[in-house]
């Protein structure tokens, strides 16, 4: 059944504090908005579902390969109040991140395109959806990225895929200055997180949670098992270092092409490998105790039709195969379940074995405050170093038509003038123009110093309010909303 508050059905959340802003942001959704342009500025906003909260039947349906990133991307950033648009999906989780002009509207279109990518209803997603906006969003994904959001505190695997976030979005045409300016800080706060909090200290990742989960289920040492591993990606080489710590020597790898197994199986010299392709797979699963799953496929791998047959599982696990599908989508039908001698665990079961380690996780998360109050300063100073540049352009733009403006006046009323003397009129008023904005240009230039950005800002709002910038400002983005609906 989904969750549910006193205030009605509201995004869940592990974390107290972001259920509590995502509440608010969504309250505030809910309540509409009227034509507030003018009083808005661009929003940094987050939407999204995690493995804390939501079931992996869910999160799959909405899931994005890495290889439709780019056509996602393309597909918000086509929508009238999104500028800026990045996917972030994992088996853990599945995040939006947008700089939109208005976040009310810019959120609602990002709910609005999940469901029709996931075919799924407002009502089925919306009880599960966490909503964050600036301050609140930029420190959930430094959170992220340094494994304090993770199932398994500190795993490495989440900050390689903010990493790889970032990469493949500086070929990402909607994938903007501000979003790259926000991966790149979360990066750099993942490092600094593990490095000066110990995170990684006895930290374990996704596959090493799946290896303890079964070992916790076995009434017999892994050694005893037969095991496969289906696929041959960087869990499946997790999965392997794992099992190869409780005492594991021998495992069969089944995958879709031979190198790439044969080079995992190169970094394990002290395990026998048994590689096999995708055509033996009912026959190596009929043959294993325990089915690791964690490969790239979209499809159901394993079904309740295709497993029927299969005989038993050895008497060293009691004659139950366990499959342990940790891909997301999913691979393994929950149906399988239903099968005699059959039990079927995904990465929603992982939460048993974090449990265990729940006050450690809590004392290290502490240690990381620090730093991640740190590299929350470093890049709200930055973005708001920013702000200041369209400022100085409606000022300069602003000057610029005073200045064209007055000189016609001026020079209709000067009769015929040389060609050399209409230069030196014309140079004069942009030499009065330029002296005259010199000061407070000057005072909205910023380098992004924490330090200086306040002052920065102050002198900004100062100049928009005397020479009334934001009417322009408005007037800017509605035109630029109505050109992307035309577009559309």
């Amino acid at each position: 059944a989904a969750p549910s508050t006193a205030a009605g059905r509201m995004p869940v959340s592990h974390r107290p504090a972001s259920a509590a802003s995502s509440s608010r942001a969504l309250a505030a959704l809910g309540n509409g908005g009227a034509d507030r342009y003018v009083s808005e500025k661009p929003a940094l906003i987050s939407i999204g579902l995690t493995v804390h909260s939501t079931p992996v039947s869910l999160r799959e349906k909405v899931a994005v390969p890495e290889q439709e990133w780019a056509t996602a991307i393309a597909e918000l950033t086509a929508m009238p109040h999104i500028e800026e648009a990045g996917i972030l999906s994992t088996c853990n989780r599945m995040e939006v991140y947008v700089q939109a002009v208005s976040w009310q509207r810019g959120a609602r279109e990002v709910m609005d395109w999940m469901c029709k990518y996931g075919g799924v209803t407002e009502e089925e997603l919306t009880p599960y959806l966490f909503v964050l906006r600036d301050r609140d969003a930029v420190m959930h994904l430094l959170r992220v990225s340094s494994g304090l959001e993770s199932l398994v505190l500190g795993e490495g695997q989440i900050l390689a895929q903010v990493k790889n976030v970032y990469q493949l979005g500086q070929d990402i045409e909607g994938f903007g200055r501000n979003l790259n300016g926000l991966f790149k800080q979360a990066v750099t706060c993942g490092k600094r997180a593990r490095a000066e909090c110990r995170l990684t200290e006895g930290a374990v990742s996704v596959s090493s949670a799946a290896v303890e989960l079964m070992q916790m289920k076995l009434d017999a040492p892994l050694e005893d098992a037969s095991i496969a591993i289906i696929g041959a990606g960087t869990m499946s080489r997790l999965l392997v270092k794992h099992a190869q710590s409780k005492g594991v020597k021998k495992v069969t790898l089944l995958n879709r092409s031979m190198p790439r197994a044969e080079a995992l199986a190169e970094d394990f010299p002290d395990v026998e490998f048994d590689i096999q392709l995708m055509p033996e797979m009912l026959r190596v699963v009929g043959e294993s105790d325990l089915v690791f799953v964690a490969s790239g496929s979209t499809d159901l791998l394993l079904t309740e039709d295709n497993c029927a047959g299969l005989p038993a599982a050895s008497a060293a696990v009691d004659g139950v195969r366990r499959y342990v599908d940790i891909s997301v989508p999913r691979n393994v039908g929950a149906e399988v379940a239903d099968l005699e001698g059959s039990a079927v665990y995904n990465v929603d079961d992982l939460k048993e074995v974090v449990e265990a380690n729940k006050a450690e996780r809590l004392r290290r998360a502490k240690m990381a405050e620090g730093v991640l109050a740190d590299e929350l300063a470093t890049f709200e100073s930055w973005r708001d170093s920013l702000e200041t540049v369209p400022t100085i352009k409606r000022l300069r733009s602003m000057a610029e038509d005073i200045r064209v403006s007055e000189l016609e006046k001026a020079l209709g009323r000067m009769g015929d003038l040389t060609k050399k003397e209409r230069k030196a009129v014309e140079e004069l008023s942009r030499g009065v123009m330029n002296k005259l904005l010199h000061g407070p240009m000057q005072a909205l230039r910023s380098d992004g110093d924490v330090r200086t950005v306040a002052e920065t800002i102050e002198n900004m709002h100062a100049l928009e309010r005397m020479f009334d910038l934001q009417k322009i400002a408005a007037a800017e983005t509605k035109a630029k909303v109505e050109k992307q609906r035309k577009g559309n």
